[in-house]
């Protein structure tokens, strides 16, 4: 029976359960759930009455959840039954979703996102090319309708494509605050479009798009301004992987990469910047006589919020913000797992264990079914 959870403002010695203020937000607690890619929806990229309970399980009073990753066009799909927010009913199963959660007192960000190269022709309008910034061979793998299979193989986007792909992230940010969600945050990390464009493994253009680190994130910038201008830069943030691997990712200088990123983000005042921690064995970038690239190196650069992901548990959750290098901790495999994980941290309980074969598509197990913590 699910219970009714409630978080005390404050922990004693621990700072995870302090309120904070996120742009225009006012937190109870800084226990955020991650955005995680489920794969829950039936047809249509619409979301459902499955994931109106998931987000609504996992929601809390003065808590902040993102929303997982959400296609901004047709085009951007790289993982069957993912949902999408181009059209009309997808924003209305969103809005949906939003009510639930705001009903239980939480706030909640949307993550948009493209998937740029790491999708399959089954997945794309009439099965054509996935796009990217350059035709560069990867070995990834995209969410099908029959399973898991390798990536086709994707085109060059023309330079007129890339500014329409700006404009869709602009209309997906309008449609977002029209489901009622309290902000956007934009996917630019895990080797989807924004990250492709970025890092110089995967981007060989030779037009303003590539080449220098200043073009290479000139498509994430305009993205940036063009969602900014469709609310405002408190209600938009960002997520970065600087020492990411996943999907195929490289980059010859990431701290100069990401270090000039988040200098030119500073423009914007954004609520938050969402930074990957390199804390994951074999998923992050292992380049001798090359520091991987965290929170702590870019919290001298940026002036706002910073929320850490990647691998936490309690304990270091409760010291990366003790030791000031982020202002919240968002977790992914424990809050699948945990929907009350605000109130079992809180309280120092065992958690439930996670099912990993049920993280990807499937129906209400390994979903809606994990128990709540229950008390005498």
């Amino acid at each position: 029976m699910e219970s009714q959870v409630i978080i005390e403002e404050h922990a004693e010695g621990s700072g995870l359960f302090s309120p904070i203020a996120v742009g225009p937000l006012n937190l109870s607690h800084r226990v955020v759930l991650a955005p995680l890619t489920r794969m829950r929806t039936v047809s249509g990229s619409v979301p459902n009455d499955l994931m109106v309970k998931y987000y609504a399980q996992r929601s809390t009073p003065g808590g902040f959840l993102i929303a997982e990753a959400t296609q901004v066009s047709p085009k951007g799909n790289g993982y069957f039954n993912s949902p999408g927010i181009f059209t009309d009913e997808q924003e209305a199963g969103w809005k949906t979703v939003v009510e639930a959660v705001h009903a239980k007192g939480s706030l909640i960000f949307l993550q948009l996102y493209h998937a740029g190269r790491v999708s399959h022709s089954s997945l794309q309008p009439d099965h054509g090319l996935p796009l990217g910034p350059s035709v560069v061979p990867h070995q990834n793998v995209a969410g099908t309708p029959n399973g898991w299979e390798p990536t086709t193989l994707n085109r060059a986007l023309e330079t007129d494509e890339i500014k329409e792909i700006v404009k869709e992230f602009g209309r997906a940010t309008a449609r977002a605050r029209e489901a009622g969600f309290d902000g956007v945050e934009l996917h630019g990390a895990n080797g989807y479009l924004v990250d492709q464009f970025l890092q110089d493994g995967s981007n060989k253009r030779t037009d303003s798009y590539g080449g220098s680190i200043e073009n290479r994130s000139r498509f994430l910038l305009e993205v940036v301004e063009e969602m900014v201008n469709n609310w405002s830069g408190d209600r938009v943030a960002i997520r970065v992987g600087p020492s990411g691997r996943f999907n195929d990712m490289s980059d010859s200088d990431p701290l100069a990469l990401f270090s000039y990123v988040t200098g030119q983000l500073n423009q914007f005042g954004l609520a938050y910047l969402h930074v990957i921690e390199p804390r994951v064995v074999g998923s992050y970038m292992e380049k001798e006589g090359v520091e991987p690239v965290a929170s702590m190196h870019l919290r001298k650069i940026f002036k706002g919020r910073i929320i850490a992901a990647g691998g936490f548990d309690r304990d270091g959750a409760i010291e990366i913000i003790k030791n000031g290098h982020a202002d919240l901790v968002a977790f992914g495999r424990h809050f699948i797992a945990n929907p009350d994980l605000p109130y079992r941290y809180r309280h120092g309980l065992p958690l439930n264990p996670y099912n990993r074969e049920t993280f990807y598509g499937g129906n209400e197990t390994g979903y809606l079914d994990y128990p709540f913590y229950e008390t005498t």
